[in-house]
């Protein structure tokens, strides 16, 4: 257990540049990144892929624009996924709702792109993600929070190994419809298993010749939990 005794909170997440082996996270910025992260969640697309965002769908890539400034002056951090092997914006996700005083974030407003599907893109990110919440910034707690009814957002949430908190019931309102919130958290007395586990997983003898991988994430943190019990 941490000695909080000392504990005098983290400082607000901000803007960072992360790199790892197949991905590069990048601070968002409207000239560079806009239009590029439109096209590279799917264009108009994008509603579908959103369906569980609260934000009434996008007409075009001028409302994808005011709602992510809006979202930026609410104290979102926005950053974006570049895909190494092709140069390409792929996806996003967002540092909120920060605590500092009690060293609590969440990361939200998650969106894989169609090209992020079936590759290592995703995985990697979150690592680099947790990694500099919890590393380099000292953080205690870190949520992911989604929609009941995301299914692929649960099962994410699971896999990259955030634990099931339970769920608030009638916990806000989206496209005007009522949403009740299924609540994940990581804390830092979890994150050197969850590293080992990112790492093994990441690593280049975990993928067979066609980039397949060879064992899953879950299975690997299941084992290094059991060699450490």
């Amino acid at each position: 257990m941490r000695d909080l005794s000392t504990f005098k909170g983290c400082i607000p997440p901000q803007p960072v540049r992360l790199e790892g082996r197949f991905v590069v996270i990048e601070p968002y910025d409207r000239t560079a990144h806009l239009n590029a992260l439109w096209d590279g969640l799917g264009g108009i697309a994008i509603n579908p892929l959103l369906t569980y965002f609260t934000q009434p769908d996008f007409a075009g890539v001028e409302d994808f624009d005011t709602w992510l400034s809006a979202v930026q002056k609410g104290g979102w951090v926005t950053e974006v996924f570049r895909d190494k092997a092709t140069g390409k914006v792929v996806g996003m996700a967002n540092y909120m709702r920060p605590d500092p005083a009690n060293g609590v974030v969440e990361i939200g407003g998650v969106a894989h792109g169609p090209q992020m599907s079936r590759s290592p893109l995703s995985t990697e990110a979150h690592y680099l993600l947790a990694r500099h919440i919890f590393e380099d910034l000292g953080y205690r707690r870190y949520e992911w929070k989604c929609h009941n009814d995301n299914a692929p957002s649960k099962a994410s949430a699971l896999r990259y190994g955030f634990s099931f908190e339970g769920v608030f019931r009638q916990h806000m309102l989206s496209k005007g419809k009522n949403r009740d919130t299924a609540w994940f958290s990581m804390i830092d007395g979890e994150w050197s298993l969850a590293k080992a586990a990112f790492e093994a997983w990441l690593s280049p003898e975990n993928f067979d010749e066609a980039g397949r991988q060879r064992q899953r994430l879950e299975d690997l943190r299941a084992a290094l939990s059991a060699t450490h019990t």
